[in-house]
């Protein structure tokens, strides 16, 4: 197989090698806002699927596939909409995005169901997209919060957690996420004996974490973003001595955060959607030689978001999403031959053939129900520091 471009080469190569029959494929994520430190690693992880295939010349008749950003906001309806309809306009045959769950609601909405276009988000966790009639036109590669309740109960009662407070950033995402950690939590004997809304943006959180410390528990939880409003509260509620340990589920999960927060937040813990084995590995080795952290959380499901897109366009014979949507799962899922990060190519040819493929990727891809990740993630502790992976769940 030939050497991978580096992501800012393989920029430079599809910009210069625009031409009528490119395959355009939009990445529309939060470059600014609550999660802008983790979206270059996830721009660079679905540039690098896209640089891989361009470069193996094996997508249809040698299709070369660009890649388009624009900006969600993460939480900017407006943005991103109107982000979404100017890609539609320009052509795109797919969007990988959006990336928080109340912007990719709108955008699905609003531009991918009025236009027939197919959506596949490397982040977006409500449990509220599980039930949206997407017209067959939504999938994504990160699990949904309903089993990220369920998992971070688990946690909490493995490390003797027997009470918590809950604060959650008020919109889909937080309160999806906040329902299912207390339903969750209380059906293994867990108290919550606080559930309260933030904002973001906000200058001072003092209030909001007095009535949580007024409430008690063993520890909070803060169902929030790590770049805003949890940031935010967790600040204060170390300068006023309410908390020390936190519970920080995937929206908190970044190296950000402990690097503005300091040592006072080692001993907090948390998830993150993610997986080990030899997957990970080859995606981990593959974005170091690219020059970015495919660890960073959900680089490696954008890549595989990518990937499927270019794959069940294979399988499809066809870019047009009325053709390939029916395949993602196919591609995703058993039977065929199993396909890892830096194998495309060899996805690629094995459809090319009439063979089947199991598209397991970076993150473990098995897409269930209505086109969703099964769900597998890592166990994180900060420790000197740093996020530090301490278990797989």
């Amino acid at each position: 197989m030939k050497k991978l471009l580096t992501a800012t080469a393989a920029t430079a190569l599809l910009a210069g090698a625009a031409m009528a029959d490119d395959v355009k494929l939009g990445i529309l994520v939060g470059f600014t806002g609550p999660i802008e430190s983790l979206a270059p690693a996830m721009g660079s992880g679905a540039e690098m699927a896209i640089a891989e295939v361009t470069e193996s010349g094996k997508l249809l008749d040698g299709a070369t596939v660009v890649g388009m950003r624009a900006d969600t906001g993460c939480i900017d309806n407006g943005l991103s909409t109107s982000n979404g309809e100017r890609m539609i306009a320009d052509g795109v045959a797919g969007i990988i995005g959006g990336d928080c769950s109340g912007v990719t609601g709108a955008i699905l909405q609003n531009v991918a169901i009025p236009n027939g276009m197919v959506m596949i988000s490397p982040s977006a966790t409500s449990p509220g997209l599980s039930t949206m009639e997407d017209n067959g036109l939504f999938f994504r590669t990160a699990p949904s919060d309903a089993r990220e309740g369920q998992v971070m109960a688990d946690i909490l009662q493995d490390r003797g957690i027997n009470s918590i407070a809950l604060t959650y950033t008020n919109n889909d995402y937080g309160k999806g996420l906040a329902d299912a950690i207390q339903s969750s939590f209380e059906a293994v004997g867990g108290e919550v004996t606080i559930v309260a809304a933030h904002e973001d943006g906000k200058a001072d959180y003092s209030a909001e974490v007095g009535a949580l410390a007024s409430a008690g528990g063993d520890i909070l939880v803060v169902a929030g973003y790590l770049d805003q409003g949890g940031l935010g509260i967790i600040q204060s509620s170390l300068d006023s001595g309410a908390f020390d340990t936190f519970g920080l589920p995937g929206g908190m999960i970044g190296d950000s955060l402990p690097s503005n927060v300091g040592a006072d937040l080692n001993g907090s813990f948390g998830q993150i959607a993610g997986s080990g084995g030899e997957g990970a590995e080859k995606y981990f080795a593959l974005s170091e030689a690219a020059g970015f952290d495919g660890s960073s959380p959900y680089s490696p499901e954008s890549y595989d978001a990518a990937a499927l897109f270019m794959l069940a366009m294979q399988a499809a014979g066809s870019t047009s999403p009325a053709d390939y949507a029916s395949k993602v799962m196919d591609v995703a899922n058993a039977p065929g031959e199993k396909i890892y990060p830096g194998e495309l190519a060899k996805g690629l040819e094995l459809l090319a053939a009439g063979e089947e493929i199991d598209y397991v990727g970076a993150s473990g891809v098995e897409l269930i129900g209505p086109g969703e990740s099964a769900g597998s993630y890592r166990e994180i502790e900060v420790t000197d520091g740093e996020n530090k992976t301490v278990n797989f769940r």
